[in-house]
């Protein structure tokens, strides 16, 4: 019987001596549901009989076409064979139909303490991924063979994944799995650019400028983190960063986030100047801050990038508020300051009976394309 146990870098799935799988549904569930959509296997269930096909055929990831589990059962297929009671045409009775005639073409693998495997798998459907496979004898205590618990990575080196788990950030990557089905979810939003980088990039040596960007995309996302929120594209000098009702607890403590990220960021600044031998003033960034109801936030993954973003109105509102914050003001929409509650508020120094609010189109630095498409929005300064 199978069993699956699993985290962001590496799995293990353990099998009888017989190759069951031994989890319940249940613990299925628990362990992949949620994220990768695993369907329901019961236990007793052969690890390549028509359930488990039929299974992950409707994976989101993993070997989830016929072609790659078939690649996979002649992988595995050899070890299979020797600790299959009966021979070739016992095990032919167990797996799937659609694996019968790999069968015929098996030669038995002999059993080690360990052996190692290469498979192909897909990662949400579409990219082709590498898999590296130990499988383990597991002997009860007297000796005798339990099963084999075969231990999987992705391809990748350990150089490129110790690259990633170290220069990224662990809760991070955990706020994006929460994520990775798409659905529309209540966030504030967070849009922040920088003035005046026309100017700047032409004073500054070109790898100087590089190097103000990265230490600008750094203290961005660690503000960002820091604060709960999940970072969005980077695009030019400019940060999008959401922070969700669901991760925050309420919209009044999404809210709050954002404002505090926003401040954090700013008060960051400081710092990335100085690194970068130029003065305070020199830096400064715009900031919007607005409400999203009825954001649609899920990943855009590819074989390229990696990434969260969001679909809605709101999120173009908040870069033409953005855009109305020159001189390094942060601007927040009524929408947003009235998700906070009042302990929420005070926390932030904020006293929301007193705000007194301003048109967008009523502003100095209202820009064309703010006049055109968020006229109305009221916001204030925080």
């Amino acid at each position: 019987m199978a069993v699956a146990l699993h985290d962001a870098g590496h799995w293990a799935e353990i099998v009888d001596s017989n190759w069951n799988l031994v989890y319940s549904t249940d613990e299925l569930r628990r362990i992949y549901g949620g994220l990768l959509g695993l369907g329901e296997v019961a236990v007793g269930t052969h690890f390549f009989g028509p359930e488990a096909m039929r299974t992950r055929l409707n994976w989101r990831s993993g070997p989830n076409t016929l072609e790659l589990i078939r690649e996979m059962f002649g992988v595995f297929g050899g070890l299979i064979l020797a600790d299959t009671p009966g021979g070739r045409e016992a095990l032919r009775i167990k797996v799937d139909p659609a694996l019968g005639d790999i069968v015929d073409g098996l030669s038995p693998t002999t059993p080690s303490p360990a052996n190692f495997f290469a498979w192909h798998g897909t990662h949400v459907r579409a990219t082709p991924v590498d898999a590296l496979t130990i499988t383990v004898r597991v002997h009860d205590a007297a000796g005798r063979l339990a099963g084999t618990a075969l231990i999987s990575k992705p391809g990748a080196g350990m150089s490129i994944l110790a690259t990633i788990s170290v220069g990224g950030d662990l809760t991070h990557f955990k706020r994006m799995q929460n994520v990775a089905k798409a659905a529309r979810r209540p966030a504030a939003i967070l849009s922040a650019d920088l003035e005046a980088s026309s100017l700047l990039s032409r004073r500054m040596p070109t790898a100087s400028y590089f190097a103000l960007g990265r230490r600008l995309v750094r203290a961005a996302d660690g503000c960002v983190i820091d604060a709960g929120g999940l970072v969005g594209r980077h695009v030019g000098d400019g940060v999008v960063a959401f922070f969700l009702a669901e991760t925050a607890g309420s919209e009044s403590a999404a809210a709050r986030a954002c404002i505090a990220a926003a401040r954090a960021l700013r008060g960051a600044l400081v710092n990335v100047a100085a690194r970068s031998n130029l003065s305070s003033e020199a830096i400064v960034l715009r900031f919007g801050l607005h409400w999203g109801s009825t954001l649609y936030v899920g990943q855009i993954v590819s074989r390229g990038r990696h990434e969260v973003t969001a679909l809605g109105d709101e999120v173009n509102e908040a870069a033409r508020i953005e855009a109305c914050a020159t001189g390094g003001r942060a601007l927040a929409s009524k929408a947003l300051i009235e998700r906070l509650d009042k302990g929420d508020a005070a926390a932030l120094g904020l006293d929301s009976e007193r705000i007194t609010y301003v048109l967008l189109a009523g502003l100095a630095t209202a820009t064309e394309k703010v006049c055109r498409d968020a006229p109305a929005i009221a916001v204030c300064e925080v």
